[in-house]
């Protein structure tokens, strides 16, 4: 008999959570700033398209990020982007971007400022 992967505990994140205790967390999410979808006038951080940004001891930076539809035309340009983003930030040893579409994107995730620079508030 084989079991089936159970789902997550009721309570349990979807989104894991960020290092934003680490020194270099802020300088991080700065970098992830400078980065726009080039079909939205705001950046991927405000957008909501950064889910979890992990940074180790040693600076390593593993950043979990998602787009707006997975169908996204620059879907496969955009990690890079990020790595390259955060790659120029001082103290920061190396960069791993991986997407994920769990959970998928949606329109609460922005932050009140996306909202507003895109007419939502």
């Amino acid at each position: 008999m084989t079991t089936d992967a159970q789902p997550p505990l009721e309570g349990t994140p979807l989104i894991q959570p960020s290092s934003t205790e680490h020194p270099l967390h802020d300088s991080v999410v700065e970098a992830c700033r400078t980065v726009f979808d080039p079909e939205i006038p705001v950046n991927i951080y405000d957008l909501g398209l950064i889910y979890t940004i992990t940074i180790s001891d040693e600076n390593d930076v593993r950043i979990i990020m998602t787009l707006t539809a997975p169908g996204c035309p620059v879907a496969g340009e955009m990690p890079q982007w990020v790595q390259d983003a955060v790659e120029c930030v001082a103290g920061v040893k190396s960069v791993d971007v991986e997407m994920t579409f769990d959970p998928q994107w949606g329109m609460d995730m922005m932050s009140d400022e996306a909202r507003l620079e895109l007419g939502f508030m």
